[in-house]
């Protein structure tokens, strides 16, 4: 019985440690992204992900894959980025029932703006997490993933 507890007491510090890293980086991000470039996280994530597709478009249910919300939130989402000019809906030519969300230039433009400031606060966020004891062992093992 011993070692069940155990087991469950290291998942759920594993689990309050990813939480915290991900609450610091994600705050960090947010003032960041908004101030600079008035994007929300979530936002420069589905910019993000357009960005890495030939086309730079995905079907909603990728977008809401890649963001982690709801298909109601997703949509509220591309809502409010298209009506920003960020991205536009367009056809499937493939199948008529389908519709892509796709980067616009101007989307694109944004992200181009933004990346540095994600990438320098991301950078500075898992130094700073790396300080912290009980961070630190998780911030080695992001850093030892394999790149793609």
């Amino acid at each position: 019985m011993a070692a069940t507890v155990d087991a469950r007491e290291t998942r759920a510090e594993a689990w309050r440690s990813l939480a915290a890293l991900h609450g610091l980086i994600d705050g960090a991000l947010e003032a960041a992204l908004q101030r600079d470039h008035e994007l929300s996280v979530v936002e420069y994530t589905v910019l993000e992900a357009l960005s890495r597709q030939d086309g730079w478009h995905l079907r909603m249910h990728e977008l809401s894959r890649s963001t982690a919300l709801s298909a109601s939130a997703t949509t509220r989402l591309v809502n409010r980025l298209e009506a920003r000019g960020l991205i536009a809906r367009v056809l499937c030519q493939d199948d008529r029932r389908g519709i892509f969300s796709e980067l616009t230039e101007t989307g694109r433009a944004l992200l181009r703006e933004a990346r540095p400031t994600h990438d320098r606060v991301l950078r500075e966020a898992l130094a700073t997490a790396e300080r912290a004891p009980e961070l630190a062992p998780l911030v080695d093992t992001l850093r030892r993933l394999p790149r793609r």
